[in-house]
Parts: C-alpha cells; structure tokens; sequence
C-alpha cells in the first residue's frame, strides 16, 4: 500500500525505471472500432452533414491508399481519438477543462468557424444557419476583451476598476499560497505520481481496444502480509505553544512552514472586506449576471451540436460514464430498506449472539428486541423512523436523532458503530454490502465519511483495525475523515480539559505512523485509502466573538466552543507539517474538504476559500456574489445534495445549484445521508433523476456533473486517467469517448473562464 512497491518496479500502467513498459491496463490503441462506420453516421438520426461523415474517414480512407490500412474494419473516427492524438487539424477545438489544479492554457477567444453551406440543405436550415452565424458574429464583436476596462462591468473610472482587479486578484494569491503551504494541489500528492501502487489494485478494463475482451487478471484479496510497511524517519516532530505540530531535522532545524493564526486571521480579514465591499458587490453580481446571459446564449447556439457530438460517442451516456458521490456519511450510507433487511436478517438467524452491555448486563440481540417489546415481524420503515421529514426543517437537533433506529440508541450502538461489543462486525457487514452494490453498478464510486472525534488518542489505531481486520476494502470506494465540532461537549463531560487536547488527539497519532509506520502498521495501511479531512455539525449554531484576539489552544479552557475560522486554521495549519512531511516521505498526503455554506455565517466561506480544497454545500454563496465569483475564478469544487437541503434548510425550487451549474462554478451532486433522504438502492442516480426533471437537464449537462465529481474526487490519478482522460492532469484534458462531454461544451467552459481571467489580468495592468 506505499507510494513503491516492495520490489521497486512500477506501478501498472506506467514505464519501470529500467525503460521496459508494462502493459497498461487503462491503455487504448488505435484498432478499430467496430461500432462506427461511414454508412451508420451517413443514415444516423441526427443526418449528419456529408462532408463532416467524409472528413471523420478521410484518415481511414488514407490509410488504406497506403496500403497501411485494414480494409476489413473501419479505422476509430476522430471523435474517439480526438483527445488521444491532438493533430492540427482540431488542435484548436480541444481545449483544457481548466481548474486550480491545472495550468490555463492560452486561447484564442476570436477563432470561429466560417459559415460553409450546403447544397442539400433546405431554405429553412439555411436561414437557421445564417442566423445563427450571425449571432456568433455579434457575440465576438461584442466580446468583452476587446472592450475597454470601463465597460467590463461597471461604468466607473480606471483607478475604482484596478483597485477592485487588485482586490480580486490579491484574494486568488492568498488562497493560493494557503494551497501551495498546505500541498492541497492534486499535482503535490505522491499518490498521484506514476510511481504509486494502488493495493489492493483496480480492477482490469472490460475492453481493450474497443472491440477485444480484455484478459484481465482475478481480483486480488487484501491480505496484510502483502502491504509494504516502511522503517523510522530520523525527524522527530513536537507540538509548540501555538497549538501546531512542527517537524525537524536530525540536525534540530525546523524543516516544516506553517502560516501563524495571526498570519491567516489578517487574510481572512482581507478576504471579508473585500467581499463586502460595494464596488466589488456590484462588478461581481454585473459579471455573474453576465456568465448567466452567455449560458442561455450558448444554449441556443449550440444544443443541436451537443446533441450531435454526444451521439457520435459509442457505448457512453449517464449510465456508463464514472460518478463519484463526493459527500456522503457511512453511518447512514444505505438505504432505509437495506437497514431493515439487515436488522431482521440478524435477529433471525443470530438471536442469541450478546451484542451489548448495559447496566452490568450482557445483552443478547433477542434480550435487547425484547426490552422494546418488538419482534422481526413487527419491524417495518415507519417504525424505524428513519428518514427526515417535515419536522427535521431547520431542527438540526431533530436531524441527527434520526441516525437512532426506532428512536432507539442502543440500536444505532449495535448495528452502525465501528467500537462496540461486537468489534463494529455488523456495521462493517453492512459496509461491505453497500460497497458490493457499487462495484456491481461498476460506474458508482464513493467517498465515504467516517469520524474520528479527538476524545482520546487510541482511536485512530482502532478505527484502523476496523477496516483492516474487517476487510473493509473496495477499488469503488475512498474515505474521508469527518471531525465533529464538539469540543464543548468533550469538555463539559470532563473528557477534555483544553482544545489542545483535540488537537493532540486528532493528530499526534498521524505524525507518529509518519515517522515510524511500523508502530502503527494498520494504521499505514488505513492512511493510504484516505483522501482527506471535513469538518462537520450544525453551522446555524450561533458565534459569539468573546475574546478580541483568540486564544492559543492550550489557553482555550472554557466551554464555549472555538468558532468555525478557529477550526479551520489549525485543521488546516497541522496539515501543512503533517503533508509537507509525508510528501518528503513518499506518503499520500491530505486535503481539507469541509461542510461551509449550509447554514449560518457566510465567514465560514470565506475561511473554507483560504484553507479548503473543495467544500460540502455552498447553498450560501447565493448571498455573497463577489465570494461566489472568486469561487468561480478558483474553480473550488462545490459537493451539494438538493434533496438533503431541501429537507433541512431550503427547499429544492429555491436550491441555487442550477444557477452555480449554469454560470460555471464546478459543482456536483451528491448525496449526504441515503438513509435519511432517499429512498432507493442507488441514491446517487435518485439525485441526478430528480435533478434532471426539475431543472430539465439534458444528458450532456449530467455528464459533465459527472465528470466534475471525478475531477473533484480524490482517486488516484492512474483512477481517473481511465476515467476521463489519460492527460486530465497533466493537461486537464479530458476525452470525449470516456466522459460523453463533447467538444464544444469543454471549450465554452474553457474559454469563459479564461476570459474572465483575462478581463481581471486587464484590469489589473490598466493605467
């Protein structure tokens, strides 16, 4: 499970050191493709024009003039090599689906087709075709970059447009100097390098080649004895007065950087300020109102190409491209009828099996049934009690009861805790089965939530033991580690008695198996499948700014809780010591994923923009236009669940995801918690149906939703590379015949982007 295997040899799919190439599993060559030919696109539906169906052959065609040609097979069109084998002759279509993660790519905002005409067509196509010729003509005669800085958005003079370009711009290389310290870019994770062996593997393609079954090798079984477990680091690590952990050197210099609270406190400040700020307001709603406009305009222009392209694309549609559910709890990661099957299962076949204890006493599973006065028979959905109705509306409180079936914790205790009587075996049962439900879907993935809750120091070691012991392992599914904000509580029990102790609990453990993997080797083992850290609860809950400067965390004593941006520092600042070493390591490192914008202050937005990778919700960014365009400029990942905000704090018509959607933001749906807000096996499809009938998607737009929740997931590259593009990462290239995002969507997300980049660029260089 390192970064290299015990043998040194590279990881499937990439070049061994030696110069020998290993067969790439996720490698398609340019064979045939026996799915496309001349005749089927000439008679297809959408009546392809002819010269477009020549030219797409006109290298088949070529070929086998050469002699070099298989006549017998058409040769793959272009549209499925059109990301594979960039040539000339559509180098200026393909371009890079930009992100924070990617480098921008220089576009050409003025090349446009000319207008060609077609004998065959009919005078009513013709006039369509003129028009629309005509209305792309006076949206790049209208384009904003030919336009002085004064009309860009605002009427106002140069000096109040470069101070309010200044004042973006200063934000973006804020955030950016937090991502670059914290090694949050996906281009910093050693996981992410070619190098890196993922075990247990993933699975073998079904097809290689497009028209061969693949030869793939039998899955591999987890076994603890096959992972490779390093020796000790000689840095050592302490934890200073300012509540973070630092490294050093053998030679005792500090080898970590870490920004200081008051450092990212004055950031934050300046990110709050400029958000608030009229001027800046009133450009950022103008040019988000603006993004709204060229969308609607686009659509017009270009949904007959889409629909087109899309169809070119074999094998492709909703159900076969890869989506990742982002944001979801384990704890209630099934549905409500899997949930029951399961608990009847069980008190049937294993009644007398003691499950728990309580008041001195070992409790069976048909003592504790008893002690409701329940039977197998009498359970059903409604006396679980489960999902969330109208009374858990803005009750956060009400909500999380409903995680205790039948009202009931000791059930909760029994059948979805990792730590109890039993070891956590029916939890991890229950766990196995909804991950067999994604591999046998084969396109879903996950990213399941699962806590860690700084009580004491041992948990990580046996959450680990979980997983590990339990075989909790699945090539569909990635953890993420949610961090409860109950420091109160912890600390009105007697548990803690300063939130340095939470600090010390949740992290100390990490920068141990860092140092020495082979003290904690489950631990190890766990990490490698850990893509990053959230940080969760009810965000509506009041902050009242007690103290003029906050406290460090050894001072922190009383019962209040510390605020959200308190949390969010030195989650994140701990994460810097911790990645910065386990990248010189070749360990994977961690990313900060919280839940922000689902309720409460809109300054939990602003300290997620500094100090988060992506984030959960963002239901609020409707209210801060000029955060929600640098959340745009940023490209910050958006994993928002509709139905669970509908069932909690707005309801779905007034959900702002389609606005996110259509002005570019990168958002992606997701489910939160099944067991509360849905209802059937695949929850995930249930969002994107729902979705789709609502905001009347088409098949194209919940592609590309699914394609952004990959780009947003944490999988390794060599994942995602078979999933939406060999040069996603490199490049941020994506192909056509894996995603079913066709040409002319990428390139109007890339070139609006861009030319919002560019309109900030202009005035910031304005005289």
């Amino acid at each position: 499970m390192s970064s290299e295997s015990p043998s040194g040899s590279a990881a499937p799919g990439t070049v061994a050191s030696s110069g020998s190439t290993s067969p790439d599993p996720y490698a398609h060559g340019d064979d045939h493709h026996p799915y496309l030919t001349q005749r089927t696109l000439s008679k297809s539906s959408f009546a392809a024009e002819q010269a477009f169906v020549n030219s797409m052959f006109d290298q088949a065609k070529a070929r086998d003039n050469a002699g070099t040609g298989d006549s017998t097979n058409p040769t793959t069109p272009r549209s499925i090599l059109m990301s594979q084998r960039l040539g000339l002759a559509h180098a200026d279509a393909v371009l890079p689906q930009l992100s924070p993660r990617t480098p921008a790519a220089s576009v050409d905002l003025h090349t446009m087709p000319p207008l060609t005409l077609d004998a065959s067509e009919s005078e009513e196509d013709i006039m369509g075709r003129r028009l629309e010729h005509e209305l792309r003509s006076m949206m790049m005669r209208t384009h904003v970059t030919d336009q002085p800085p004064e009309l860009a958005g605002m009427n106002e003079g140069g000096a109040e447009l470069r101070r309010i370009g200044e004042a973006l711009t200063r934000c973006m290389e804020l955030r950016d100097k937090y991502m670059q310290t914290s090694l949050q870019r996906e281009s910093d994770n050693p996981r992410n390098q070619s190098s890196w062996k993922i075990y247990p593997p993933a699975p073998q393609p079904a097809w290689r080649n497009y028209h061969e079954p693949a030869t793939g090798e039998a899955s591999v079984e987890f076994s603890m004895d096959d992972c490779d477990v390093p020796g000790a680091d000689a840095c050592t690590f302490a934890l200073t007065e300012d509540g973070v952990y630092h490294v050093y050197a053998d030679s005792g210099a500090e080898v970590s950087n870490v920004p200081t609270a008051k450092e990212f406190y004055v950031d934050l400040n300046f990110v709050l300020d400029t958000i608030s700020d009229g001027p800046i307001k009133t450009w950022a709603f103008r040019r988000l109102r603006y993004l709204d406009a060229r969308w609607q305009l686009y659509v017009l222009l270009n949904e007959r190409e889409e629909t087109m392209q899309s169809k070119m694309v074999p094998h492709r549609d909703l159900y076969n491209v890869r989506k990742v559910d982002g944001h979801v709890h384990l704890a209630s990661a099934m549905n409500q009828k899997h949930l029951l099957r399961f608990i009847k299962y069980k008190l049937k076949t294993e009644p007398d099996r003691p499950v728990i204890q309580r008041d001195g006493r070992t409790l069976t599973l048909r003592e504790v049934f008893a002690s409701l006065n329940l039977t197998a028979y009498d359970l059903s959905i409604d006396t679980l009690d489960m999902h969330a109705h109208k009374g858990a509306y803005h009750r956060f409180d009400k909500f999380n009861l409903k995680y205790n079936p039948i009202g009931e914790s000791r059930l909760r205790e029994i059948f979805m805790k990792t730590d109890n009587f039993i070891g956590g075996e029916y939890f991890a049962q229950l766990t196995r089965e909804v991950a067999a439900d994604l591999e046998q879907s084969k396109y879903q993935m996950a990213e399941y939530r699962i806590s860690i809750y700084g009580r004491s120091a041992d948990e990580w070691d046996r959450l680990a033991a979980w997983v590990v012991d339990n075989k909790v392992f699945s090539a569909n599914v990635r953890w993420l580690i949610q961090v409860p904000r109950l420091y109160n509580v912890y600390h009105a029990g007697g548990i803690v008695q300063s939130f340095e102790q939470v600090i010390e609990n949740l992290f100390r453990p990490l920068f141990e198996v860092t140092r020495d993997p082979q003290s904690h080797p489950k631990l190890h083992v766990f990490l490698q499948r850990v893509v990053g850290f959230d940080s969760v609860d009810d965000e509506s809950k009041p902050e009242r700014r007690t103290h003029k400067k906050y406290p460090a965390p050894r001072s922190w004593t009383q019962d209040a809780n510390p605020p959200y941006t308190y949390y969010c520092y030195y989650t994140m600042a701990n994460l810097c010591s911790l990645n910065q070493w386990r990248a010189r390591r070749g360990f994977n490192t961690f990313v900060f994923r919280p839940h922000a914008g689902e309720a409460g202050d809109t300054e939990h937005l602003a300290a997620a923009f500094l100090s988060a990778q992506s984030i959960n919700h963002g239901i609020l960014l409707r209210k801060v236009p000029a955060l929600q365009y640098l959340y745009y400029l940023q490209q910050i990942g958006l994993a928002m669940s509709p139905l669970s905000n509908n069932a909690l704090f707005l309801v779905y018509e007034r959900n702002p995801f389609n606005t996110y959607f259509q002005r570019g933001l990168n958002v992606a749906l997701s489910t939160d918690d099944p067991l509360q807000f849905h209802f059937t096996k695949e929850p995930l499809m249930e969002e994107y149906s729902v979705a789709a009938q609502i905001w009347k998607y088409s098949s194209v737009d919940m592609c590309e939703l699914a394609m952004n929740s990959v780009l947003q997931s944490g999988f390794e590259a060599e994942v995602k590379r078979h999933w939406i593009g060999r040069d996603y990462l490199e490049a941020g290239q994506t192909e056509v015949h894996k995603t079913n995002v066709p040409l002319c969507r990428l390139k109007y997300r890339s070139m609006t982007l861009e030319q919002e980049l560019a309109v900030i660029a202009k005035m910031v260089s304005e005289e």
